[in-house]
């Protein structure tokens, strides 16, 4: 197992060189002079051309790409001119408000769709099934975006119960954590759903059955187990691109974490912060997709890690 972890952390590595590489580029592609936007907009040309050798960005692109990365395997990910502090600062400063988030709302999906999704793959037909499957359609087919909205305009504006700005004081999260975790919860729910479907279809089920063993029992022990795996799946990926930092939710309810501070930096051309952002985040994803393969030889012994 440990020669196959090796493995996949080896794939990970080329797939975050990779990350670099198209991050590298697109910010590039994007446009704009970071130098002259750093600058007042009576600069002149010479003083633009001193700030670009000084930001590193009057080099070739192949140089200023090997110089980022020599300093990324030193630990190094950059220098925020924007920000005038290094970038692992202030990736570190944010990061804890997006995990925050992030696991609000994960905690917040879990509580939802794993019991509802239980319910309705046990009570087949009944009208907790159809409430679960038109909450997955409904979540699937709403954007979190509209949502948001949404929400700002009813809690926030009209009855002003929650504030609709920052992250001070619990009440600031409560409506971007039901944003992150609407699409996933009906997402989780119907994977639950499905799962339990299917298991209690199986033959095991019914000689379980056939032996006496209780209904609670078989739909816990047995059924639930199995139906776990795809769960899991969904879980760890959304887990990952959670904490990765979503951009849009957190700009529209001024969240200060990993989202916001990516798209402030696009904004401002801010290179370095953007193509390091992008790389964190990637690595958390890959990450958490990693732990996920792991938690499957623990849950279900008959997969092999490779």
């Amino acid at each position: 197992m440990l020669k196959n972890i090796l493995k996949r952390l080896l794939s990970t590595v080329i797939v975050l060189i990779g990350v670099s590489i198209m991050a590298f580029a697109l910010v590039r592609l994007g446009g704009g002079d970071p130098a002259r936007l750093m600058l007042s907009e009576t600069a002149t040309e010479e003083e633009v051309e001193v700030q670009r050798e000084k930001m590193g960005l009057d080099k070739p692109y192949v140089e200023q790409y090997i110089t980022y990365m020599k300093g990324i395997l030193q630990g190094d990910l950059g220098y925020s001119y924007n920000y005038k502090m290094p970038v692992s600062t202030l990736i570190m400063n944010r990061l804890p408000y997006t995990a925050k988030l992030a696991g609000c709302a994960m905690l917040l999906s879990i509580l939802i769709s794993i019991p509802l999704g239980v319910i309705a793959g046990v009570k087949k037909g009944t009208g907790v099934d159809i409430f679960a499957t038109f909450w997955a359609l409904l979540g699937q087919s709403l954007s979190p975006v509209w949502l948001g909205l949404l929400l700002i305009l009813l809690f926030g504006v009209t009855l002003r119960w929650l504030p609709t700005q920052g992250a001070e004081g619990i009440e600031t999260i409560i409506m971007p954590a039901i944003c992150l975790a609407f699409q996933f919860s009906s997402l989780a729910t119907r994977m639950t759903r499905s799962g339990m479907v299917d298991v209690l279809q199986e033959d095991y089920i019914t000689a379980t059955r056939a032996r006496g063993v209780s209904k609670l029992e078989i739909n816990t022990k047995y059924a639930f187990k199995n139906a776990l795996l795809p769960v899991v799946t969904v879980v760890g990926s959304q887990v990952g691109s959670m904490l990765a930092g979503s951009m849009v939710i957190e700009s529209l309810f001024g969240w200060p974490g990993l989202g916001q501070l990516t798209i402030t930096a696009i904004n401002a051309r801010d290179f370095q912060l953007v193509q390091s952002s992008l790389l964190f985040s990637a690595f958390i994803f890959v990450l958490c997709n990693l732990i996920v393969d792991i938690l499957y030889t623990f849950i279900d012994k008959r997969v092999k890690f490779s």
